[in-house]
């Protein structure tokens, strides 16, 4: 099993990235772990709330129970592929290396940019304001982001078009299996 990870801050284009894959293997998105969370609450999965959730999961089962949590989906398949979108802490990227090579592909964009692109992609949790995705920044860099995204293998700049990313993606990723 090929186990690789995106990291990246929110809007930076993991998931339009992943998109470009996803007839690779199976993506596991550690995200979903915390809107599963909000849902099973019966919580409504605002950008706070969802943090929150995030904070009291980690502040009650240590900071790598999101990733614990995924490795415990991922053991579950039986594909040759799986592909991981959000890590966000250098503590569950260790998580990941203890059972697998996991090497960590990051997308990287402007502030603006990215700020656009949640604007447009209107998720219940995305920022409404530059504002907003400040905090939100602020938050997911709490957790060990920027670390995670400065000691990636693999950066993709996310600068142009949608195909471009998914072009370059691609070939970073059919790479990555091809020397895992």
């Amino acid at each position: 099993m090929k186990v690789i990870g995106f990291c990246g801050l929110p809007g930076s284009g993991k998931s339009t990235a992943i998109e470009a894959i996803s007839d690779l293997g199976k993506i596991i998105t550690m995200g979903d772990v915390i809107r599963n969370e909000a849902k099973i609450r019966g919580i409504e999965p605002t950008g706070e709330n969802l943090g929150k959730i995030a904070n009291e999961l980690r502040d009650k089962w240590g900071q790598e129970i999101i990733a614990r949590k995924c490795v415990e989906l991922i053991k579950n398949f039986k594909n040759d592929n799986i592909f991981v979108d959000g890590v966000r802490s250098i503590i569950e990227l260790n998580v990941f290396r203890k059972f697998w090579k996991f090497p960590l592909i990051a997308t990287v964009i402007d502030e603006e940019i990215r700020f656009k692109r949640l604007y447009e992609r209107a998720r219940s949790d995305d920022p409404k304001t530059i504002a907003e995705l400040r905090e939100r920044d602020k938050r997911e860099i709490s957790f060990g982001l920027k670390e995670v995204v400065d000691s990636a293998d693999y950066t993709v700049e996310n600068v142009s078009t949608i195909e471009e990313l998914q072009t370059k993606t691609r070939r970073i990723v059919l790479e990555v299996i091809q020397n895992y």
